[in-house]
């Protein structure tokens, strides 16, 4: 019934994935390439995370 003051599970969770991309870029620009990779490796585990529940969300 009150299902608009629920807020979207997802919305920090792209905040932190968008975070995590800029740092990754900064990394890359600067050299570091290993804090590159791994940044970049976090944000794709985040972005699958995310995937998922936006699936389950839309088959609710």
């Amino acid at each position: 019934m009150f299902g608009f003051f629920k807020g979207n599970p997802t919305k920090k969770m792209r905040k932190q994935y968008d975070a995590l991309l800029e740092k990754a870029m900064h990394a890359q620009r600067n050299g570091d390439i290993k804090t590159y990779s791994l940044l970049t490796a976090q944000s794709e585990q985040l972005w699958k995370e995310i995937e998922q529940l936006e699936q389950k969300a839309s088959k609710s």
